[in-house]
């Protein structure tokens, strides 16, 4: 009998039921054994207080009337902070209100500032990393209907004349940091009335703020800190977000200033269900998750439970939708329309549209990626299904967050993929219940990020001596290597930017430098885009590139241009980008023995490139092998790598013939599990492995930072080696495979077909770090 013929029966009577039950029906039957953790999540009770006298009276009544009768404990504690003068981080559970510690004194503020002079008595910044976000809270803000409130969105879908008003007459603005970089910075004379009133910031969700991306958002701030002293403001700042490890350290690095944590969470929540799920072995390894979760979407949709599936990207989620799709018409062909895909690179009037429909019921299944696990308000959903760890304990719990947001009873499945972190934590679920969140890595100091900054903040306002302090020890010298290349000039009140173009074009706060468009050959449509880095693998000519459930073949990838260009149609295979990879040490900066291994850290130089493509079948069957003419890329970044002496592989039972396979397939497993101790997800980093390096003459295996001048990650992996290693050979070991699978060795994202790979071998390897 199919997966899909033993429930057909089943959700023609069957509707929602309680978490326990939903779980209990689609473990049932043929998917007996699937189910290998479940987690209860007890409800808890929450404590009211009162709201405090700072708060003004007309907010409350307001508040009053949209069903908040009081504020909750922590929301009182945060504005009591706020009121005091101090810097915030508020950092509790998902769906605990936290946005009202923040709108609360931001929104009396902006209507009791709305009687002064020019009605502009005090004013706030709001800051998404999404535009999705600034536009749920715009949408929470009006139904208050405070008078004197005027808040808008200002990002880049606002038009000019939009902005115009914004800057003229709003008092609470909500935007995301690329729009203070590229437009309030540069032009911060524009917004000199606004900025004279600047009493709040605040930085919503904001443990995205990691990695690179981090390191330039906290260059943006002390950029908005040093502009809005200049009109005589020092805002409080306020941060807030759901699963952020040493909350209060993250909020340091990300603004430069100490914040008050507040962490006591003292809303009411209801029950959650958690289960981690492993699918099946078939022939040729594990089913895959996109398929297993797209299955027990289509049978929740079925059951009439709203249910939000996450994958891991933008081509997951739209075979997830697809698949959904169409196994759900097989058994309510009406629910057939209601499920679809969301995900980064649609148009902004596809995603409100999406949202919308989502919020109001109306899809009653949705795929999507990252882009939808931050606090948008969508109440209701019955379930949760996340196919494939999503790089991070903080997004496993903000996907989680997304069920039972209207107060009821939810379920969330974490649908395994072949991986090896996912195969230890199925295996291991203390890894998951048991441990706190990552704390979030993020180096303010990055010399590849910052230099830029410092010229941008230049061209805002000269830099002087007794400002350095602000942007860390590196500054001054920094600022030398930017005079010594004519970019800025030194006079005696400070530096000055000396070139005629804008400094904030040539950076982008999100790592790529640019996007592709993915374009309709025949209309000239616009169907959405990707990033360039990533262009070269995902939309190269010959590629099979899909969008909304519709696939296209790629006929020109045009660098030059930024362009894309696509047909319609299926022809019946995937298509999987081949790459070589090489690097070069330029600085060690420390290292250590660990058991028979050298462990080391540093600084790298990373050259790879495209070089073709394979055409696979469904089946995996490869069709044929393409050559591609693409451009070298070169990334100076920091890494971890380790070596071992050929002596000490050789009475492991490493032959001098088996060191490329041992090597590689370590390499691998340790990408895939290094999201354990940091975080990053494998899409955030890269490796390579050889048997005998030029510049450490030993076999050797090296992870670096997928960013220019690194991000965090391979330092987190060297001081966690020991930790990061152990779980690892935990993985490979229990993997049931004989000669190695995706859930072990074998990468998605290998640019040498997985070729060779030995499983143990890579055992062997890494039971050498034992002490």
């Amino acid at each position: 009998m199919s997966a899909v013929t033993s429930w057909v029966a089943a959700v023609t009577v069957c509707r929602v039921g309680t978490p326990a039950e939903l779980l209990a029906d689609l473990a049932a039957g043929s998917r007996s054994g699937r189910l290998r953790h479940t987690e209860v999540i007890p409800a808890r009770g929450g404590q009211l207080t009162d709201w405090p006298k700072d708060v003004s009276p007309v907010v409350v009544e307001a508040l009053r009337g949209s069903g908040i009768a009081a504020p909750w404990g922590h929301q009182r504690a945060a504005m009591d902070h706020i009121a005091a003068g101090e810097h915030v981080i508020l950092a509790t559970g998902t769906a605990s209100g936290k946005s009202l510690g923040y709108l609360a004194p931001l929104l009396s503020a902006a209507h009791e500032g709305s009687f002064a002079p020019g009605g502009r008595g005090a004013t706030a910044i709001y800051l998404a990393p999404t535009k999705a976000l600034a536009a749920d809270q715009l949408a929470r803000i009006e139904r208050l209907a405070l008078p004197g409130v005027r808040a808008a969105t200002y990002d880049g879908d606002t038009p000019p004349e939009e902005r115009r008003w914004v800057r003229a007459h709003a008092n609470v603005v909500l935007t995301n940091p690329d729009l203070l970089h590229h437009s309030l910075l540069p032009g911060h004379e524009r917004w000199s009335r606004f900025l004279r009133s600047l009493r709040y910031v605040v930085v919503d969700e904001c443990h995205v703020y990691r990695g690179v991306f981090g390191s330039h958002v906290s260059a943006v701030l002390r950029r908005l800190r040093r502009v809005s002293a200049r009109y005589g403001a020092e805002p409080v700042f306020i941060l807030a977000s759901a699963t952020v490890g040493a909350p209060a350290v993250h909020a340091e690095r990300l603004t430069g200033l100490p914040c008050v944590p507040v962490t006591q969470d003292e809303s009411p929540r209801p029950a959650r269900t958690v289960a981690l799920w492993e699918p099946p072995m078939l022939d040729g390894g594990r089913r895959s998750a996109t398929a297993e979760a797209a299955e027990l979407l289509a049978e929740l949709v079925a059951r009439d439970a709203q249910s939000l599936a996450f994958a891991r990207s933008r081509a997951g989620t739209e075979a997830l939708a697809t698949a959904a799709r169409r196994l759900v018409a097989q058994v309510r062909p009406e629910l057939e329309a209601t499920i679809a895909a969301y995900r980064g690179g649609y148009l902004p009037q596809e995603r409100r549209t999406l949202e919308a429909d989502l919020r109001l019921g109306r899809l009653r299944g949705l795929a999507a990626t990252s882009a939808l696990e931050l606090g948008i308000d969508i109440s209701g959903l019955d379930a949760v299904l996340i196919a494939g760890w999503p790089g991070r304990r903080e997004s496993l719990w903000q996907q989680i967050g997304r069920a039972g947001r209207s107060g009821a009873e939810a379920l969330a499945v974490f649908v395994a993929a072949d991986d090896p972190l996912d195969s230890y934590l199925v295996s291991h679920p203390e890894a998951v219940f048991a441990e706190p969140v990552e704390a979030t890595v993020m180096d303010p100091t990055n010399p590849h990020v910052l230099t830029p900054h410092l010229a941008a903040a230049a061209a805002e306002l000269p830099l002087t001596e007794d400002e350095l302090d602000l942007f860390g020890p590196q500054a001054r010298r920094l600022l030398d290597g930017l005079v010594d290349r004519g970019i800025l000039r030194r006079r005696p009140r400070g530096w000055f930017w000396a070139r005629e173009d804008r400094p904030g074009d040539h950076v982008s706060l999100r790592g790529a430098q640019g996007v592709v468009a993915v374009v309709e050959a025949r209309t000239g449509r616009v169907l959405g885009t990707v990033d360039e880095a990533s262009a070269h693998s995902q939309v190269h000519t010959g590629a099979v590139h899909v969008h909304q459930g519709d696939t296209w073949v790629v006929t020109e990838l045009d660098l030059e241009q930024a362009v894309a260009t696509v047909v319609r149609g299926d022809p019946g295979w995937t298509t999987h980008a081949q790459s070589v990879s090489s690097f070069r040490i330029v600085e060690p900066e420390a290292a250590r023995p660990v058991g028979a291994l050298q462990v080391s850290r540093g600084v790298v130089t990373v050259t790879s490139q495209v070089t073709g493509f394979l055409r696979r079948l469904p089946g995996g069957e490869v069709l044929g092998e393409h050559a591609l003419d693409l451009p070298e890329r070169t990334l100076t970044t920091r890494a971890v790598w380790w070596t071992a002496a050929p002596q000490g592989l050789e009475a492991a039972g490493i032959a001098g013939p088996d060191v490329p396979g041992a090597a590689h397939a370590a390499e691998h497993a340790a990408i895939g599990v290094l999201p354990l101790v940091a975080t990053a997800d494998r899409w955030d980093i890269g490796g390579v492995s050889t048997a005998l390096h030029p510049d450490t003459g030993l076999p050797t295996i090296m992870v670096y930072d997928g960013y220019p001048g690194g991000a965090g990650f391979a330092a987190r992996g060297f001081e966690a080696f020991e930790e990061w290693i152990a779980a690892t050979a935990a993985a490979v070991h229990a993997c049931r495979c004989r000669q190695g699978c995706p859930a072990c060795i074998q990468s998605p994202k290998c640019g040498n077909g997985n070729e060779p790979l030995d499983k143990a071998g890579a055992i062997r390897w890494l039971d050498l770090a034992e002490p």
